[in-house]
């Protein structure tokens, strides 16, 4: 039996966990067991336990409640408590998620104590280290045992990195093993998208109608810490829905919130509140994500995540960075990097909606079956090292 630490702290890491977690009960529970460990990186209720209860994630073994602070002190005291955590349960290899805080502060304990990482989406790559996000992906994917990656310019990134191809078993941190395995969130999208029909209410909620909304998510650093930038924001969003008569949806981040709430220029919140084009609402829950998603006919997005599941629902996408990990995207010409500049998200939105029914979606990210073979590529690697 394998026995396996996954570490969580994000929402989104929350999801992805979800895939393996139920793979491990429906399959493989005689092959490995799984102890879970939250950060307590997103402890608002609305960003962390909604989504353990929407998507039937095993409760957590342990929560080091980390909460919020600078980057080193939330890594800081992340490290101290996953070490305390592996002395003690003595497992086989440490699997982590994505590029968060919780990711990096894996990477860097188990490595020191030499147990193997898992890193599942690994090969992302913005090529901008000034995002944190960009050093923590990279830095967990060059500490890791196997790697398993979401799309093919992934692999080739990698294999400019130094990664080899055909490495020759048995793998370890210096001869690691790098797999294509198609994108864990879409086999959520697929696996949840009939269930959040029936469990989320949330167009009913809002009077929303299928195509006849938009869907706006704000939440990171660049935009939402930089007061002038979130104001630049929100009187372009302002704006733009009311010369064009568009529903847009808000779901609210409460880091967005504080950052507004912060903000000096509330004048300009006031009349975005009086917008009857701008309905905002609380953070939405996976089900209800879900169906905003499939049912907007556009979405505005800084969120990685929220740019691909708008890609799996086949819906264009202005990208409010300028550069994304997911360059699938914009390549197949379904997404437009906007950064936070007025006149560009203006023309993308114009572009998007113009063509917006010859838009083709290829299959970029897999077959839904991602975390079926992560699973089976663990038990392969690790069952012969016992």
């Amino acid at each position: 039996m394998i026995k396996m630490v996954t570490l969580i702290g994000a929402r989104p890491q929350i999801i992805k966990a979800a895939a393996i977690s139920r793979v491990i009960k429906s399959t493989f529970s005689n092959q490995i067991t799984e102890v879970l460990v939250h950060t307590g990186q997103h402890y608002d209720p609305t960003m962390s336990q909604v989504f353990f209860d929407e998507l039937e994630v095993p409760k957590e073994k342990y929560n080091l409640e980390v909460g919020s602070g600078t980057h080193a002190q939330q890594t800081a005291r992340m490290l101290l408590g996953i070490e305390d955590i592996l002395v003690k349960e003595k497992p086989d290899c440490l699997l982590l998620y994505g590029d968060t805080n919780s990711t990096l502060a894996g990477a860097l304990t188990a490595a020191k104590m030499h147990l193997p990482i898992i890193h599942v989406e690994g090969g992302v790559r913005s090529y901008n280290k000034s995002y944190p996000e960009e050093v923590n992906r990279v830095i967990c994917d060059h500490l890791s045992t196997l790697i398993f990656v979401p799309t093919l310019s992934g692999i080739k990134g990698l294999q400019k990195e130094g990664f080899s191809e055909n490495p020759t078993p048995p793998f370890q941190i210096d001869n690691p093993k790098v797999y294509y395995c198609g994108d864990i969130m879409y086999d959520n999208s697929l696996y949840f998208a009939e269930k959040a029909t029936h469990k989320s209410s949330v167009l009913k909620d809002n009077d929303l109608k299928e195509g006849q909304f938009g869907l706006l998510t704000i939440h990171r650093a660049n935009n939402v810490d930089n007061p002038e930038v979130l104001a630049s924001l929100f009187k372009t969003f302002d704006q733009l829905t009311t010369e064009n008569q568009m529903t847009l949806v808000v779901p609210l981040h409460p880091r967005t919130l504080k950052a507004i709430e912060n903000n000096p220029d509330q004048t300009l919140f006031e009349r975005v509140k009086a917008n009857p084009f701008l309905k905002i609402i609380p953070p939405a829950s996976f089900f209800d994500m879900i169906n905003l998603e499939k049912g907007a006919s556009i979405v505005f997005t800084d969120s990685g995540g929220v740019q691909k599941e708008a890609f799996y629902f086949e819906k264009p996408c202005v990208i409010l960075s300028d550069e994304t990990a997911w360059v699938e995207l914009i390549e197949s010409g379904t997404a437009i990097l906007t950064g936070s500049d007025d006149a560009r998200i203006r023309t993308a939105y114009q572009s998007l909606m113009d063509k917006r029914k010859e838009l083709k979606f290829p299959s970029i990210f897999g077959d839904g079956c991602a975390a079926s073979f992560i699973c089976e590529k663990i038990v392969e690697n690790f069952d012969q090292q016992k």
